[in-house]
């Protein structure tokens, strides 16, 4: 048998984290000294205590410990835990990742003049289009690839041509920012005639006058653009006139390098 400070440092878990363990009943001691209240462990406990430390290093909270530890020699069962648990962290990952590149965005910009943080916004008309439209609610703005995925994926069996110039245009229902559930509609510019599919529509959009602003690099800087566009509206005595749209002159289809991105954000507008 091992007192509590010998299966610590065998284990390395410490003595505290050891009676807490044992308190909620995930790592119990072989036998508790009745008279001293003394923590004794057998040598083959380690192998559990190995486990407890694995989980809890990749991520999982003890109460989850508990329950995997319960089905731990079911493969089965115990794959489908880590495969949850790596996508948490996956989804965690690009959050953070996204973040850093806000905050590098923002630092660098820190200390430069004004000009920097402006871009430039012309009033010019998008052409009536002909185009392949899907339209639902997503999770989150930042899921709108599944709608493209799906928007290809309908379309492929009628080998559909793309105009020239091909638009692929990403329009935003909603009245305001949402955090959750957006209502979008994608749409690619095509030629020919073609029969409507499951969730695929076929139709002719109108031209529309817009006050847009395109920049090169990553989504981090919408906001700053938004802000551009919205002053421009507003100094040049324009009103809003219908969903804001966004064009993907190089979209994220065809680089995975978010600096050479290029984004065209339009707001239809009307004279006021």
């Amino acid at each position: 048998m091992l007192k509590i400070g010998d299966f610590s440092k065998l284990s390395r878990i410490s003595i505290r984290m050891l009676r807490h363990y044992d308190e909620i009943g995930l790592l119990v001691p072989e036998s508790v000294d009745k008279f001293t209240g003394y923590r004794y462990y057998s040598e083959e406990q380690l192998p559990l205590a190995n486990r407890i430390n694995s989980l809890k290093d990749m991520g999982f909270s003890l109460s989850v410990i508990a329950e995997i530890l319960k089905v731990y020699n079911d493969a089965q069962a115990l794959k489908e835990y880590l495969l949850l648990k790596q996508m948490e962290l996956k989804e965690q990952a690009e959050r953070i990742d996204r973040q850093l590149r806000i905050l590098e965005t923002t630092i660098k910009r820190i200390g430069k003049d004004d000009n920097v943080m402006e871009y430039s916004v012309v009033l010019k008309e998008i052409p009536q289009r002909y185009v392949a439209s899907l339209r639902k609610t997503i999770p989150s703005y930042d899921m709108e690839g599944m709608l493209w995925e799906q928007l290809m994926k309908e379309i492929a069996p009628q080998n559909v041509r793309y105009a020239n110039p091909c638009y692929s245009i990403a329009v935003f229902h909603d009245e305001e920012y949402k955090e959750q559930n957006p209502d979008v509609e994608i749409q690619i510019s095509v030629q020919g005639s073609y029969q409507n599919t499951e969730n695929v529509v076929f139709k002719t959009v109108p031209s529309v006058l817009v006050a847009s602003a395109t920049f090169k690099g990553s989504y981090d800087q919408l906001t700053a653009v938004n802000q551009a566009v919205a002053n421009w509206i507003r100094d040049n005595g324009y009103d809003f006139n219908g969903p804001m749209f966004t064009i993907y002159h190089v979209s994220p289809a065809q680089t995975s390098n978010p600096d050479e991105l290029v984004t065209e954000i339009c707001f239809p507008v009307k004279k006021n």
